[in-house]
């Protein structure tokens, strides 16, 4: 073929494109949003990659459940107590604490209640599983390894003084890269978009309507400019708020649960008006 040929050319700037490195993380991903220009990637396969490089960079503390919003049981409670936060919060997985939440002394697997045969003899100390400990600054990427090895699905997060500072689990981790995974114990997209913890605070979904939103708590927000209560914390910031931030707008409180660089998931609400609160 002579190397002057137009069809030459082509195929040396082709070559060009797929072979050439990238020398730093920008120029990575101007590959990446190229090679979906060019259809080579579809948006899913984009946002999946885009999740996996922004979970290299962020640590467990801006995923983690923080520690007043963990759900556990404690070594004292019954078995009908256990069963009935179990049934309460459709969790799998509870961190076991004696008296206090600074106090973890293991993990109670939900399903290890199905072998208990007699309850006048139950002791939940006799099912707890050991707890893995690991600090907050720990890189996700870093952590998601380690649940694949370990086949553990949920760590206990510790501070710099060797504090509890919450739990994650592996769904957390993967949540980063592939998005929120929804399952059937989860509370349903258009009936429980607000619901009512066991601790007495409110969690919110980030694409509940404004409308629902007003209705539930009495508040006024413009339905002009957005649409969801996550889109009116976008307008009011001007950008994507990090994990455990708190926004205040007109007297409410939203404390963010659960976001990624990308997007917003699920809101704390509190500080709410005397007249605001939703119904059961």
């Amino acid at each position: 073929m002579d190397p002057s040929s137009p069809r030459s050319g082509f195929l040396e700037r082709l070559s060009s494109f797929l072979v050439r490195e990238p020398e730093d993380r920008e120029q990575l991903m101007q590959l990446l949003h190229s090679a979906h220009q060019r259809k080579l990637l579809d948006a899913d396969a984009l946002s999946i990659t885009e999740g996996a490089i922004a979970a290299s960079e962020m640590s467990v503390r801006e995923v983690m459940v923080p520690r007043p919003l963990m759900e556990v049981v404690d070594v004292s409670d019954s078995l009908a107590e256990v069963i009935s936060q179990v049934n309460t919060t459709a969790h799998s997985r509870f961190p076991v604490i004696n008296g206090s939440r600074d106090n973890v002394i293991g993990i109670l697997l939900a399903k290890d209640l199905l072998r208990v045969q007699r309850e006048d003899d139950f002791k939940l100390r006799d099912w707890v599983r050991p707890a893995v400990f690991i600090p907050e600054f720990k890189r996700l990427d870093v952590l998601l390894r380690e649940f694949r090895v370990s086949r553990n699905h949920m760590a206990i997060v510790i501070d710099e003084y060797a504090g509890i500072a919450g739990l994650i689990t592996i769904e957390d981790v993967l949540e980063q890269i592939v998005g929120e995974i929804e399952d059937e114990y989860d509370f349903d997209e258009s009936d429980d978009n607000i619901q009512l913890d066991p601790n007495g605070l409110y969690r919110v979904k980030a694409h509940t309507a404004i409308a629902d939103f007003d209705a539930a708590f009495g508040t006024r927000f413009s339905e002009e400019k957005c649409q969801t209560v996550g889109g009116l914390i976008l307008h009011h910031l001007g950008r994507v708020p990090q994990f455990n931030e708190t926004i205040v707008i007109d007297g409410i409180c939203f404390q963010v649960l659960r976001a990624d660089s990308r997007r917003i998931y699920t809101l704390v609400v509190s500080n709410l008006p005397e007249a605001g609160d939703p119904a059961e």
